[in-house]
């Protein structure tokens, strides 16, 4: 799209955002369990920037950030990974990853880690897309959240390969144990 398009389209458009009660973490489902684990990454803290490094096609590499975690269940039988952008000028959060079926045993995932194929499980986010699309917020509008959000469950989901989002939520809903999240931000000029 034309740069001066894109500034004015994003002007125009820059008080409508999809809004955070529609998070996977904001699930009405998910509202029982507790927020105990901790979810961080040793490239940017909570609510700060992400570095340009991590945004998407055309604006950055589009390479995921490292993420760490603690604090997992006891009964943590697999872990659920999503990214959205609670604040893209559309009805509902954009899905920027979905990963399913992170073993127990892993503590984290490496910087670029989350390139579409094996050993992870992904599902579709949004547009269709398998694996991460970093940030890339329309021009002038303003800046983004992007939310990391971890799940804990108590068994492992049966899903089939590349799941839509509701699907993997619908799966999750009576398996979750707890759940912890991460915010960077990102704004294009």
């Amino acid at each position: 799209m034309n740069p001066k398009l894109e500034q004015t389209l994003g002007t125009w458009l820059r008080g409508i955002r999809a809004d955070e009660k529609h998070l996977a973490f904001n699930d009405p489902r998910f509202a029982a369990a507790p927020v105990t684990i901790s979810l961080t990454s040793s490239a940017f803290v909570e609510g700060a920037p992400m570095p340009k490094r991590y945004a998407g096609v055309g604006v950055g590499d589009n390479i995921s950030p490292p993420l760490g975690w603690s604090n997992l269940p006891a009964a943590t039988r697999e872990l659920v990974l999503i990214m959205q952008d609670p604040d893209a000028p559309l009805p509902r959060p954009v899905t920027h990853v979905a990963v399913t079926g992170i073993p127990i045993g892993w503590t984290g995932l490496a910087e670029g880690a989350l390139t579409a194929g094996p050993p992870l499980a992904f599902a579709r986010g949004s547009f269709g897309r398998v694996g991460y699309a970093g940030p890339r917020p329309i021009l002038g509008h303003g800046l983004h959240r992007y939310v990391f959000q971890i799940f804990a469950l108590n068994r492992g989901l049966s899903l089939p390969p590349l799941p839509k989002l509701n699907l993997v939520l619908a799966g999750m809903a009576d398996t979750l144990l707890a759940r912890g999240v991460l915010v960077g931000t990102y704004e294009r000029p």
